[in-house]
């Protein structure tokens, strides 16, 4: 028994001490380095046979051990040090993306390429990530040409799904955003991008990873407005993107004066005060008063919290709306507005089951509080309604929409007799 428990540390520690040994060896990546640059020589500018080559050495090499170091070499033409700068003590070749052609058919030909490969060798797919956010912190150690080539790769990538667009994050890097090299680059990058695919599947790409209301941080503090990303990539042929920023930060400032309107509502703040708030907000944002009596309507009905019975929500609804009926009918002095407003309603009442018999009651509520017209829910009755409950929510309004007709009816025929 003792003879076995002083055995087993002996053996432990040999174990230990080959597997250490045999780590540091498989760790070198100079092998690895000398076959790759060995097959890139031999493949030169031939792209096919570069991806043929890639694809077979995956078989005999450890590209799970070495990615880093086969991307380097792909892109830079041998291994870098930090900074961007190649290692003088390696083998290179001077077959790579930086010493190819500086035009988007030899990029996306190199796009091919890390797509065969990471296709084939699925692994390599966090690696390759992880290695492109590393070469966009490396960008001041690049020549401008460099720069160009992979900023043009990179937007093929994102266009092809190859990369997420969270990697734009290296690009908001304090020395790169202070030296102008990443707005410079990102302007690159999204030409590519949107050449490749539209303004719209970009806007989706950024919004998937939360990078569609961070933009502005391309440029330093003092610069980072709306006004002069607008111009800056307007100028540089981006109209689009300078549309799309714009657009988020519209989106940006309507969710904040509504999260204060509702704040205030919850306070109990004033409707007097509420109503003066929102009209200087609403100029400030360029808003119309369709926009606002949108975000008013969506800050009223957030900021109670409603019961779940359908046959009391009706009721507290109905209490809780003619209390902020004076501020509804502050926003609602066109008939567009009021139309809007009627959109509003029928989409609430639909995405929010409780409300569904709600709808009519709402409706005639607001008519008799005059924040809503009968030409405007005569309009919305015959020709301006949304699909969403439609025949549910016609039915309710049938009855009452037949009493406006017949009160205008009369109207007309009082009118007639007077003359």
């Amino acid at each position: 028994m003792n003879n076995q428990k002083q055995q087993k540390p002996t053996l432990t520690g040999q174990r230990f001490k080959t597997r250490k040994r045999d780590e540091k060896e498989r760790f070198d990546p100079t092998q690895f380095q000398e076959s790759i640059v060995q097959g890139l020589n031999q493949t030169g500018t031939d792209l096919e046979a570069v991806a043929k080559f890639l694809d077979a050495s995956g078989a005999k090499l450890d590209y799970r051990r070495y990615a880093e170091t086969l991307f380097d070499i792909l892109v830079a033409g041998g291994m870098l040090a930090p900074g961007g700068t190649l290692s003088d003590d390696m083998t290179r070749t001077e077959f790579c993306l930086f010493t190819a052609q500086e035009d988007l058919e030899t990029m996306q030909a190199y796009a091919q390429v890390f797509n065969k490969l990471i296709r084939r060798y699925k692994y390599l797919e966090k690696g390759f990530e992880e290695e492109i956010k590393k070469l966009l912190l490396f960008l001041k150690g690049f020549t401008e040409s460099e720069r160009n080539k992979l900023a043009m790769l990179t937007g093929i990538l994102l266009a092809n799904g190859n990369i997420s667009a969270s990697i734009l994050s290296s690009l908001f890097n304090e020395n790169l955003v202070k030296e102008g090299v990443s707005a410079a680059f990102a302007v690159k990058l999204f030409k590519s991008w949107i050449n490749e695919k539209d303004i719209n599947s970009v806007a989706a790409s950024l919004r998937k990873v939360g990078m569609d209301n961070r933009l502005m941080e391309l440029f330093p503090a003092n610069k980072r407005s709306c006004e002069h990303f607008s111009k800056y990539f307007t100028d540089a042929g981006l109209k689009e993107l300078s549309d799309f920023a714009r657009n988020q930060q519209s989106i940006g400032a309507r969710k904040e004066l509504q999260k204060e309107l509702q704040e205030q509502m919850s306070r109990g703040d004033p409707q007097k005060e509420i109503i003066a708030f929102t009209r200087e907000e609403m100029k400030k944002a360029n808003l119309s008063e369709q926009a606002m009596i949108g975000i008013i309507w969506t800050s009223v009905m957030s900021s109670v919290e409603w019961n779940k019975k359908e046959e009391l929500v009706t009721e507290q609804a109905i209490k809780h709306l003619k209390q902020y009926s004076p501020l509804l009918k502050a926003f609602t002095s066109q008939g567009l507005s009021e139309l809007s407003l009627l959109l509003k309603i029928q989409e609430y009442c639909y995405d929010n089951i409780h409300f569904m018999k709600a709808f009519q009651k709402i409706v005639v509520l607001l008519y008799k509080a005059d924040v809503l017209s009968e030409e405007a829910i005569l309009k919305w009755y015959t020709e301006a309604h949304l699909a969403k409950g439609k025949s549910v929510f016609l039915e309710q309004m049938k009855k009452f929409v037949e009493w406006l007709k017949n009160a205008e009816e009369e109207s007309e025929s009082d009118e007639e007799e007077a003359d």
